[in-house]
């Protein structure tokens, strides 16, 4: 069974940098797309990156230059480096095994989802 789990978020001020993390399990980091998400309170879930394993990362406008992502396959483990970072940037990050630009209610349950982790960025 495909399991995820988010870690690294927290408090950082406007401009600073944070690294998370997505640990998986159950599947191999091979053959598997990784998508890491985005959501505040009362809005979508917005996609802004998409990890290929045969392929160069993608990643919303809003986040390019700023947000990389890269994989571990000996750590079974994708990171999402965050860096330059806004108060728009503040939200619960998740990362699943699909990639799209809106995860929708038939997003949720026939992809794995982590728990997430929260993303604070005061100025």
């Amino acid at each position: 069974q495909a399991q995820l789990v988010e870690s690294g978020g927290g408090s950082v001020q406007a401009g600073g940098s944070l690294r998370l993390s997505c640990e998986v399990s159950g599947f191999s980091l091979d053959y598997q797309v990784i998508g890491w998400f985005r959501q505040v309170p009362g809005k979508q879930r917005e996609g802004i990156s998409c990890s290929m394993p045969d392929a160069g990362p993608t990643y919303v406008d809003s986040v390019k230059g700023r947000f990389a992502v890269s994989r571990d396959k000996v750590r079974n483990t994708v990171f999402l480096q965050m860096n330059g970072l806004k108060p728009e940037d503040t939200a619960i990050y998740y990362c699943s095994t699909v990639c799209t630009s809106v995860a929708g209610p038939e997003h949720m349950g026939k992809f794995s989802w982590g728990q997430g982790t929260q993303v604070t960025v005061t100025s």
